[in-house]
């Protein structure tokens, strides 16, 4: 048996596509379309550039939004926070002039100064004093001499002796 040859014959409409003019024709429609898709890209490009911005102006001020209410909420968390630790802070001076102050008294009070109670009750001790006196003054007559004033200084020796007396 023998074998039957493939069929290399090439159809015509191939050959005629293939033909010079039917080349420059192709090439002619290929190079009209890309100048009309060209034209209309160019069209169609601005106004697509148009909805971008416009798309970008829109999505730009919902993001500057959305960037001030997180600032806000910061800023309000930050306050109460600084608040929050200003008062702390005052409690903790408080407590620090607290034990300061008993310290000093303390220690004023081991060194034999008087405290400002001391002090306030010596001084109502020395006003009744200084009325009874005048009291007693005014019933004896005017012959008795005026008491001295708080402002002036006894002799260390004179004041022992006005203790004496005042205890008696």
């Amino acid at each position: 048996m023998a074998k039957q040859r493939p069929d290399l014959s090439v159809p015509t409409d191939l050959i005629d596509a293939f033909k010079p003019s039917a080349i420059q024709d192709s090439a002619q429609q290929i190079w009209q379309a890309g100048l009309g898709a060209f034209a209309k890209a160019q069209a169609e490009g601005s106004k697509a550039f148009e909805a971008l911005v416009k798309e970008g102006t829109q999505l730009q001020l919902k993001t500057q939004a959305a960037a001030e209410a997180q600032i806000l909420e910061a800023t309000n968390k930050m306050t109460s926070m600084a608040s929050g630790l200003s008062a702390q802070a005052t409690g903790q001076w408080d407590k620090l002039e607290t034990i300061f102050e008993d310290r000093v008294a303390k220690a004023l009070s081991k060194l034999g100064m008087p405290s400002s109670q001391d002090l306030a009750e010596l001084s109502a001790r020395v006003d009744a004093l200084t009325a009874a006196l005048e009291a007693r003054s005014a019933s004896e007559g005017a012959t008795a001499k005026p008491a001295p004033t708080p402002t002036t200084k006894a002799a260390p020796g004179k004041a022992a002796s006005v203790k004496a007396r005042s205890r008696s």
